[in-house]
């Protein structure tokens, strides 16, 4: 298996879901660091999503634009408002690549905004 490490671009089965959590197999960053991430099953993940000029509008979405490093194919955002936790031995579909230090220094920024930590 592939060694998971923060700021990973990898393909999640977020399937089942309920309400309005966001859903399906999509691209998610995995923002947990990397000493949990080689010694415990459980993640924590900001899923990805299509770009839209809404979703370009709110705070805790950080705009992707699409590279050969992150292997996204469309413009897209990472919704940190809806991070989680899930099973990668269960959920973990593929690797897509690795976002930019740039953009993952924005993803710990909203992430901030969402959980109140400054």
């Amino acid at each position: 298996m592939t060694s998971l490490k923060r700021g990973m671009v990898v393909d999640i089965n977020l399937d089942p879901t309920q309400g309005s959590e966001t859903g399906k197999i999509r691209p998610c960053v995995i923002v947990t660091n990397n000493v949990y991430n080689s010694r415990v099953p459980v993640i924590q993940v900001v899923p990805i999503t299509e770009w839209s000029v809404k979703k370009g509008r709110i705070k805790t979405n950080v705009e992707l634009e699409p590279t050969e490093m992150n292997g996204l194919s469309k413009k897209s955002v990472a919704d940190c408002l809806q991070s989680r936790p899930v099973d990668h031995s269960h959920r973990l579909v593929g690797v897509r690549g690795i976002l930019s230090r740039k953009k993952l220094e924005l993803i710990d920024v909203a992430l901030k905004i969402v959980f109140a930590l400054d």
